[in-house]
């Protein structure tokens, strides 16, 4: 069991960057390979970025390779997301997700959930 709260989400102009935080407390933070998700309005919840136990592998959706990398400090307990390059279409909220499989590619292998933070992107 473990529980993830995200932060960081806000308003942004297109061209700017944001960091995302997602602080898991229960389980030990290094069992968990995670990742992040997002839903954008009118559209189905979306994978955007994974990575593995101690950091070493790590995927990207294709849209975002080379505009965001992802992180983790396991002895925080944290996991980031850095955007750069922000635009306008990603808009969305974004959701920090645990799993205790492998690497994650879809919403199937998640096994836990944030609440979400909330990017939105200005033309």
């Amino acid at each position: 069991q473990v529980q993830l709260v995200e932060s960081g989400g806000g308003l942004v102009q297109a061209g700017g960057s944001l960091r995302l935080s997602c602080a898991a407390s229960g389980r030990p933070f290094s069992g968990y390979v995670m990742g992040w998700f997002r839903k954008a309005p009118g559209k189905e919840r979306e994978f955007v970025a994974t990575i593995s136990r101690w950091g070493i592998s790590t995927n990207y959706k294709d849209s975002m390779r080379g505009r965001c990398t992802i992180s983790r400090d396991n002895a925080k307990s944290t996991v980031y997301l850095q955007m750069n390059s922000l635009k306008p279409e990603d808009t969305a909220v974004y959701y920090c997700a645990a799993s205790t499989g492998s690497l994650i590619t879809d919403a199937t292998d998640v096994n836990y959930w944030g609440q979400g933070t909330r990017v939105t992107v200005s033309s």
